[in-house]
């Protein structure tokens, strides 16, 4: 059994380093991501690839749209779990909605969805979002062409 100082020594008040905590939603969609994969180009209505040379996450993000709707939303992220829990958040979020609701989906809704990610990990939220607007933009870019 160890001294009195040395169990000082490890009570958390002392720890000086990153604390980081996942809620059990972050946990969950880092562990079992939802919508990951890509489009085949016939079905890919707008295409987006992000990336945060910062933290050397990255996201690719399909979507097919149908009558307004996003009907198929597909990523495929490289990074931390907090990159890859908030980029399959974010396509549960926009799956189905009307595109001007999808493009209306901020940083705060990803996170908030999640029950909150650790503060350093909330740049992450950024990349699904980021590309889906982009995904948004490449469609009606597209749209605009076809007519």
């Amino acid at each position: 059994m160890g001294s009195a100082a040395d169990d000082a020594a490890l009570e958390p008040r002392d720890y000086v380093g990153p604390v980081l905590f996942y809620t059990d939603a972050v946990i969950d969609h880092f562990t079992n991501p939802r919508n990951v994969g890509e489009l085949a180009p016939d079905e890919t209505d707008g295409y987006a690839c992000i990336g945060d040379p910062a933290c050397g996450d990255e996201m690719k993000l399909w979507i097919a749209v149908r009558d307004g709707r996003i009907a198929r939303i597909a990523f495929k992220s490289y990074g931390c779990p907090g990159a890859i829990s908030t980029s399959s958040m974010l396509t549960a979020l926009a799956d189905g909605r009307r595109l001007e609701e999808a493009a209306a989906i901020t940083d705060d809704d990803v996170v908030n969805a999640l029950g909150g990610i650790p503060e350093n990990k909330k740049h992450c939220s950024l990349l699904g979002v980021r590309a889906l607007h982009e995904a948004i933009a490449d469609y009606e870019t597209r749209a605009g062409q076809r007519a």
